[in-house]
C-alpha cells in the first residue's frame, strides 16, 4: 500500500504541473486570438476608410463629367447668341446661360467639398495604416514568443503524460478512478498529508482511530469529511 501512496503522490504531482500548463496554454491560446481581433479590427477600419475614399472619389468623378457637361452647355448656348435674331429668344438664352452657370458653380462647390472630404479620409487612413503597421510589428513578435512557449508546454505534456500513462498501469482500476474522481472535484488536491490529528485537505479533525490506522500502512484510508486519499510522513 505504501508503494501505491508514492505513486498516487507521484501521479498528483504530473497532475498538476499538467493542469498548470493547460491553463497556462488556455491563457495563451486566448492572448492570441485577441492580438489577432486587435489587428483585425484596425485592419477593417483601414478596409473600410479606404473603401469610403473610393466611394468619394467615385462620387467626385460623377460631378466632374457633370460639370464638364454643363460647360459643354454654357458654350453651346454662347455660341448661339450671335445666331438669335429676337429679343425674346435672346433673353430665354441669357437666362439659360445664367442658369447653367449657377449650376456649374454649384457643382464646383460639390468637387471641392468632395476635395475636403477625401483629403481628411485619405489622412485619417495613413494614421491607421501606421497604427496597423506598428500594431502588426508588436503583435508578430508577442505571438513568435507565444508560439516558443507553447512549443514548449506540447513538449512538457507530452513528456509528463507519458510519465503518467507509465504510473496510471501500476496501479489498480479502481484506485485509479476513485484518485481521478477526487483530482477532479477537490481542485487538484486528491491525495494530502494527515499531521497533527488532522487532514490538511479540508482541516478537519480525523478520529484519532483513522489517524493512528494511517501509520500502518495496511490500506490506503480517505478523510471521512472531504474523501480525500491520506498519508502521513514518518515525523507526522
Amino acid at each position: 500500500m505504501q508503494e501505491q501512496m508514492e505513486l498516487l503522490k507521484e501521479l498528483q504531482e504530473i497532475d498538476q504541473e499538467l493542469s498548470k500548463v493547460r491553463q497556462s496554454r488556455k491563457e495563451l491560446e486566448a492572448e492570441r486570438s485577441a492580438l489577432n481581433a486587435d489587428v483585425e479590427r484596425v485592419q477593417g477600419m483601414v478596409d473600410s476608410l479606404a473603401a469610403d475614399g473610393e466611394a468619394l472619389k467615385g462620387q467626385r468623378r460623377e460631378l466632374t463629367q457633370a460639370l464638364v457637361l454643363e460647360q459643354e452647355n454654357v458654350k453651346k448656348a454662347e455660341g448661339r447668341l450671335p445666331t438669335i435674331k429676337t429679343q425674346k429668344e435672346y433673353v430665354a438664352v441669357l437666362k439659360e446661360i445664367d442658369t447653367a452657370k449657377k449650376m456649374n458653380k454649384d457643382i464646383d462647390d460639390q468637387i471641392r467639398a468632395k476635395d475636403g472630404e477625401i483629403e481628411v479620409l485619405e489622412k485619417e487612413r495613413e494614421e491607421k495604416e501606421g497604427q496597423l503597421a506598428s500594431l502588426t510589428e508588436k503583435v508578430d513578435a508577442r505571438q513568435g514568443e507565444i508560439a516558443a512557449v507553447l512549443a514548449e508546454y506540447s513538449q512538457t505534456e507530452d513528456e509528463k503524460g507519458g510519465q503518467r500513462d507509465t504510473l496510471l498501469k501500476e496501479l489498480p482500476v479502481q484506485l485509479r478512478k476513485r484518485y481521478q474522481l477526487l483530482f477532479d472535484r477537490r481542485g487538484g488536491m486528491a491525495v494530502v498529508e494527515a499531521r497533527n490529528g488532522a487532514c490538511l485537505g479540508c482541516n478537519m479533525h480525523l478520529p484519532p482511530q483513522l489517524f493512528n490506522s494511517l501509520f500502518q500502512t495496511r490500506e490506503i484510508l480517505s478523510c471521512p469529511h472531504c474523501n480525500r486519499l491520506l498519508f502521513v510522513n514518518s515525523e507526522g
